[in-house]
């Protein structure tokens, strides 16, 4: 078995094999985007500060097929593990996300929607040759097409949106900067990819309930593992980087996990904080 409320140190391919079939409520996964950009290039912003991008060596691939293969591989092990009854999401950006589209539809698992998150505050784009890239894509999908009891929290969905049906491109959350943003002993990023507290909040608020468990294959600054805490959902983080590792249960360690209801008339969509204190 495994350890509730724990980080695994490992690459979650292998560590996944040893986890008995049929057992997580949901699966949220944050996998390398296989960037591929340009090495030795910097990204410079008006101001002249350098742009730290994603050059770290777990976001590198030899070639399409090499990412191709490390993609199919997580996602069988992740869709043999989740519940029949439960969700995996996906996230990814025009990079990947295509070809993790592909790869999980021929493994048999069913789409129900793709969401967009629109970044609010994006990067522009620096040199005027494209559009700005506001949003990433979140896939959410069943173990397979006869999976139809799974957990869909519509009416708490449509009470966080003012009444209304929530809509896939509802999802409008500021990227992760401030506080919340991690940073090293000297100012740079702990992490380059952290994602928002208030995106993965809204993913277990969806498809999953008090109780649940929950798996991050691909923990990194250990976002996961604090919504679900303070959500009331046990959880399982995996963790390939032994840095990150330390930076996530650093951060867990610092948190004081709370629910509060705000009022009908704060913004949409916030219907529960997470404070650091």
């Amino acid at each position: 078995m495994f350890p509730k409320n724990k980080i695994i140190h490992g690459d979650c391919i292998d560590i996944l094999k040893n986890f008995p079939e049929n057992c997580f409520d949901l699966i949220f996964a944050d996998p390398p985007y296989n960037l591929q950009l340009p090495k030795n290039r910097k990204l410079v912003r008006k101001d002249g500060s350098e742009v730290i991008p994603v050059s770290d060596k777990w976001d590198q691939f030899e070639s399409y097929e090499d990412y191709d293969n490390f993609t199919k591989n997580w996602l069988k092990e992740c869709q043999r593990v989740l519940k029949t009854t439960g969700t995996i999401w996906v996230m990814g950006m025009y990079h990947n996300i295509f070809r993790v589209g592909k790869i999980m539809q021929d493994l048999g698992l069913w789409f129900l929607n793709d969401v967009i998150w629109v970044k609010i505050d994006a990067m522009p784009n620096f040199n005027g040759r494209r559009f700005t890239n506001n949003h990433e894509t979140l896939i959410w999908a069943v173990k397979n097409k006869n999976c139809k009891n799974y957990t869909f929290n519509f009416e708490l969905l449509k009470k966080m949106n003012g009444g209304e049906q929530m809509k896939d491109t509802d999802w409008n959350f500021a990227i992760c900067r401030g506080p919340e943003r991690l940073k090293d002993e000297n100012g740079i990023k702990a992490h380059p990819t952290q994602k928002p507290l208030k995106l993965v909040q809204q993913v277990l608020l969806t498809a999953s309930n008090k109780g649940d468990l929950v798996l991050d294959p691909f923990l990194g600054s250990g976002t996961t593992a604090i919504v679900a805490k303070a959500l009331g959902r046990d959880w399982v983080g995996i963790e390939k980087e032994q840095k990150y590792v330390e930076l996530a249960n650093k951060r867990i360690m610092n948190y004081k996990m709370t629910t509060v209801k705000n009022s009908r008339d704060t913004v949409k969509q916030n219907y529960y904080e997470i404070k650091k204190v």
